[in-house]
């Protein structure tokens, strides 16, 4: 399955090597990859040579690449303008950190495409019609953007037609010296993968979205093409075996839903009375809890619900399943009427 042109990947040359046998699967894909080339814990004595042959790579296998840069990016180079480091490293993009004349590279560098930093928007005089606007990832806790603000950078960017991007942090190899996942917002941090993207594309509407870390797992992966490919939300959550036909199915979320619940539409299909559901777990529904009713109420027997919230023990309510918290933020993002459906947690 091709990866979306609203996907991408953080690609550093320090660990270029151990990223590669994912990114030979993307060749000629047109994915998007950014690089940066102004983080000091990334020179060497080969940092040049290494960068050079990095994107050269990816220039040569159909990647999309966007470079952060500083003034201190062409001092390293030896390079006396960003256009012609763009040439030389074949970059589709360059976004400007701290240390740029905005104006200036304005009228001295027509032929380069840049990307702005979005999460020091309010710095600058002015925003740009149709440009992208590039959100930061904060590698120390506590340090990443709130919704909030967040949402008033974004908007602001909207009024000028631009394009926002921002960085969702990994589950499988995070990138040092903390290892602490490197999003951009900071209720992100410790979530799904797939949570997060789901949350950026959904809620914020952002544009184009950035594995910040080395590495995510196939599972998680997997979870974000598919819901590129058809738009359903999937609730990973491990139920009984009696119960596995409720797997992969697409269901609908009731349009009179309550808001702290996600009533199944579909279930009310089987949802009769004397269906044979026998009184089983009938204990607290923590938020994330996936209920069916028993025969003890009476008709709606056999009706699935999705708790947003925590509610009390229900001797007529069985809980057959629980959704990990690292996937919460789904549930945040489901709305009456939509779809979704239930996946088995951890597949492989």
């Amino acid at each position: 399955m091709p990866i979306s042109k609203s996907f991408g990947f953080a690609v550093y040359v320090s660990a270029f090597k151990r990223q590669r046998p994912f990114l030979e699967t993307l060749k000629n894909t047109g994915t998007p990859v950014f690089t940066s080339l102004h983080m000091n814990e990334e020179v060497t004595d080969s940092y040049v040579r290494d960068v050079e042959e990095m994107c050269e790579w990816l220039y040569k296998n159909g990647f999309w690449v966007m470079a952060d840069v500083s003034p201190l990016t062409l001092e390293r180079f030896e390079e006396d303008s960003l256009a012609s480091l763009a040439r030389r490293l074949h970059l589709d993009n360059l976004r400007l950190d701290f240390g740029f004349d905005l104006d200036e590279l304005k009228k001295d560098e027509l032929d380069v495409s840049f990307t702005y930093n979005a999460s020091t928007l309010l710095n600058q005089d002015s925003e740009e019609t149709e440009a992208f606007y590039m959100h930061n990832f904060y590698p120390r806790p506590e340090t990443g953007l709130d919704n909030a603000f967040f949402t008033s950078l974004n908007q602001r960017i909207k009024e000028a037609s631009g394009q926002t991007l921002a960085f969702i942090s990994g589950d499988e190899e995070k990138r040092g010296p903390l290892y602490e996942g490197l999003p951009t917002l900071e209720a992100h941090r410790y979530l799904s993968p797939y949570a997060q993207f789901v949350d950026l594309l959904k809620r914020h509407g952002i544009d184009k979205v950035f594995l910040g870390d080395i590495k995510m797992s196939d599972t998680e992966l997997d979870l974000i093409l598919n819901y590129l490919e058809d738009s359903i939300i999937r609730l990973p959550v491990d139920l009984p075996e009696a119960l596995s036909h409720l797997y992969n199915e697409i269901f609908t979320v009731r349009v009179d839903s309550p808001g702290a619940l996600i009533r199944v539409q579909e279930s009310r299909q089987y949802a009769q009375a004397g269906k044979d559901v026998e009184p089983s777990q009938t204990v607290r529904r923590e938020r994330g809890s996936v209920t069916m009713d028993n025969s003890r109420y009476k008709r709606y027997s056999g009706e699935v619900q999705v708790t947003k919230a925590d509610y009390p023990k229900d001797d007529r309510v069985n809980v057959i399943g629980r959704i990990d918290e690292k996937f919460h933020l789904l549930l945040d993002n489901l709305h009456n009427g939509e779809h979704f459906m239930f996946v088995p947690a951890n597949a492989d």
